[in-house]
């Protein structure tokens, strides 16, 4: 079958069909883009459906993005993604908004049981029975002009996207469409959370193991690192590797022989930065002991993963009960937390990530499995 393809290489036609577009109940949406050697996606094209045409935008001759801008942000139009979170990225440097409500297929086809995590193509072949060419995602999506097959990959995401949403869509009771959009806000309310740089040292690997003086040394690396990423526009590994952040703050080091040493460090880091990374880590270690960062819990013990386990349970029989996927009730980070909350006697308090509906009908079970867990012999 023949796609209708229009192509949108100017600001006055991009303005046009976005006047358009909010006349749909829905738009489905998706991005190529590159991010090779960038902190931040580089688009290459935007791709849009409306139920029969494929719109392709070149992001490389648009000029005034505030028509798709007002799109994603007129609530009246159901924005259709799936599995989303670089693409929002690429939405967000672009026109700097959020599409709002965003309806992810990928959580879609979760709530409706068919699989957890499914990628497009598989998704497209389950719902639509139809078999995607192999992906021309990795391809150069700057290069001009675009290949036929670019072209055509790129025309065929957008045009399926938006079946594979008119036949999802009825198949979602009232509570689980709610549900959908609701995870969907949430994934637009993570991006839109600032990240505080100093905040970083605590996601660090093995930062538990460190004492209060040296994690005031890893904070200071892990925050320089983040905003060096972003004004500088590279990979955070290309600013230093992750695996070099714990021996510094461990070790650290007083000259560039001690820091060339250090496990994972880039010659290229040394020679660019070396000298100033001597100075933070100097000022860091002369940080006094009353702004030292408090020490990091440990992680849970072994005899913590039969408790888990019990907690897991909570969410997949109502997984079974609701006939959703049992991955998409409840998360492992957010079970820890609550664990980590009050282990091993209690009490236990509900984290801040269980939210909505999940809190709702979930969050009592869970305090209830914890007291019935602490009143075993």
């Amino acid at each position: 079958m023949a796609i209708d393809i229009h192509w949108i290489c100017d600001d006055r036609s991009l303005a046009e069909h976005c006047q358009q577009w909010r006349q749909l109940p829905y738009v489905a949406l998706d991005t190529e883009f590159m991010r090779v050697d960038t902190f931040y996606p580089i688009a290459g094209l935007i791709q849009v459906g409306d139920g029969q045409r494929a719109f392709l935008i070149d992001p490389l001759q648009i000029g005034d993005w505030q028509p798709l801008a007002g799109l994603l942000e007129d609530t009246s139009v159901t924005k259709v993604l799936h599995a989303c979170s670089e693409d929002l990225e690429v939405l967000l440097r672009l026109t700097g908004s959020l599409p709002a409500p965003l309806f992810d297929t990928q959580l879609a086809a979760g709530y409706l049981n068919l699989g957890f995590s499914m990628g497009y193509s598989r998704l497209v072949q389950e719902v639509l029975g139809i078999e995607l060419p192999k992906g021309e995602t990795r391809s150069d999506w700057l290069q001009r002009p675009l290949s036929e097959t670019q072209v055509s990959y790129a025309a065929e995401d957008a045009v399926h996207l938006a079946e594979v949403y008119e036949r999802l869509r009825p198949q979602l009771s009232d509570d689980k469409y709610a549900w959908v959009l609701e995870d969907g806000a949430e994934l637009v309310a993570q991006l839109r959370r600032e990240i505080d740089p100093y905040e970083l040292y605590r996601d660090a690997k093995l930062a538990w193991k460190l004492s209060r003086a040296q994690l005031a040394v890893l904070r200071e690396l892990c925050a320089w690192r983040e905003r060096e990423a972003r004004a500088r526009d590279l990979p955070r590994n290309r600013v230093l590797r992750e695996h070099s952040l714990w021996p510094i703050a461990r070790t650290q080091p007083d000259n560039l022989s001690a820091l060339a040493k250090i496990e994972d460090m880039h010659p290229r880091t040394l020679r660019q930065d070396g000298e100033f990374l001597l100075q933070l880590i100097r000022k860091a270690a002369s940080v006094p002991p009353g702004e030292w960062p408090p020490a990091l819990p440990e992680p849970l013990p072994i005899e913590a993963s039969a408790l888990l386990k019990q907690l897991r349970a909570v969410g997949q029989a109502e997984g079974e009960r609701l006939n959703i996927a049992p991955e998409l009730m409840l998360r492992k980070k957010t079970l820890e937390a609550l664990l980590k909350s009050g282990y091993p006697n209690g009490p236990y308090q509900l984290p801040d990530s269980l939210r909505g509906w999940r809190r709702e009908r979930m969050g009592q079970a869970l305090l209830d499995c914890l007291a019935g867990a602490g009143d075993q012999p």
